[in-house]
């Protein structure tokens, strides 16, 4: 049997005309953009170019554009930045982020000059935003939020906006791990409220390694890796040339085709909802599945039983690629955070399969197959 793979939240294939854009610079454009001969300068028109593509992408201003190596270092850099540099001394965040944002705000949580906290959520998983106003309006001291648009395992997506209002208000600085969005999801941070986004090529069928932070042209920060004045004195390094070159062309490439294959991916999605809840009895869904959801991700829960408590390790065999939860714990037995927050049923056994534009209903009809005859 062919390998299927449904685990496009944890990576995805690098797209034909993504790594086609990055070869030049892997091969004959090999300069350091930092050199000023001509070997140097065709790098550093590469990034600049790849910059202002970003920008436009995401209606942002080219200087706000950051690249970095991913989604945790934009993360980890948004969140030492608030406190050390915009004078955040309590931060609020939600028990389902990403282990990116939750470990890093451990990690500056020390209880006396920085504090946080968890915002509560709605049954379904969602934010609630009432009790984050609350929270907002009972700290004098200024407040951090950080909260992901669209969670990695069960796709509920955050209303962006209102979260970005409501730290207007309360004059909290906003970051967004907008990991799984960006690529997948239009962004105006022109019209959008918030200070600080992440984003990761690798989710879009770009490469890996290399990512962005946005930061908004009002907020002014000292840098989080130091040794040179590469990214505008913010990201000391030499720079990953052919991977900024790749997630410009990966972003340009998801958000020309967004509407024909949001809608495609969609459709895959609704299609194994409907053939889960036909075929196996007692399937559950984590989240907000068929309301604000991001179009990618789905997260089934199945009764426990012998069967279903191996049904990861069984679709391995059968050549099926899927996760648990966060593909970011895979191979530890920890289960999910993300779960145990939401939905902390312990006779269930959660699966989230997650879809790209390459995924087709063929391999969805045999997934499902399988599946009937493991559970």
């Amino acid at each position: 049997m062919q390998r299927i793979y449904l685990d496009n939240a944890a990576t995805t294939a690098l797209d034909k005309e993504v790594l086609d854009a990055m070869l030049p610079y892997m091969t004959t454009h090999f300069g350091n953009p930092s050199s000023i001969y001509s070997y140097g300068r065709e790098s550093r028109l590469a990034i600049e170019s790849a910059r202002k593509m970003v920008a436009k992408l995401l209606n942002a201003h080219p200087g706000e554009i950051f690249f970095t190596s991913g989604g945790t270092e934009s993360n980890n850099t948004a969140i030492l930045s608030a406190i050390r540099d915009l004078d955040c001394k309590h931060i609020i965040t939600s028990p389902i982020e990403h282990h990116a944002v939750l470990h890093t705000v451990e990690h500056y949580d020390c209880g006396n000059e920085v504090t946080s906290s968890h915002v509560q959520l709605h049954p379904n998983g969602h934010v609630d935003l009432e009790d984050l106003e609350k929270q907002l309006a009972s700290h004098e001291e200024r407040c951090l939020v950080t909260l992901m648009h669209a969670n990695n395992e069960v796709g509920n997506i955050l209303d962006i906006d209102s979260v970005g209002h409501l730290c207007k208000k309360y004059n909290a600085i906003f970051h967004s791990d907008c990991v799984q969005t960006v690529g997948h999801y239009p962004l105006d941070l022109r019209k959008t409220p918030v200070h600080f986004i992440s984003g990761a090529g690798h989710k879009f069928h770009g490469p890996k390694g290399v990512g962005i932070l946005y930061i908004n042209d009002n907020v002014k920060i000292k840098p989080f890796i130091f040794g040179g004045a590469q990214e505008r004195n913010m990201r000391a390094g030499t720079e990953n040339v052919y991977g900024i070159v790749g997630f410009s062309k990966a972003l340009d490439l998801a958000m020309n085709n967004f509407e024909r294959d949001s809608v495609y991916i969609q459709s895959l999605k609704t299609y194994m909802i409907q053939q889960l809840r036909n075929k196996i009895p007692g399937v559950q869904f984590n989240g907000d599945q068929e309301g604000k959801c991001l179009y990618t991700v789905l997260s089934a829960a199945f009764p426990k039983t012998e069967k279903s408590e191996m049904i990861l390790f069984n679709l391995d065999i059968n050549n099926i690629c899927v996760s648990g939860g966060s593909a970011c714990s895979s191979g530890a037995d920890v289960g999910s955070h993300v779960i145990r927050a939401i939905n902390n049923n312990p006779s269930l056994v959660t699966v989230r399969f997650s879809f790209c534009r390459h995924n087709t209903r063929e391999e969805i009809d045999a997934v499902i197959h399988k599946l009937s005859q493991l559970i």
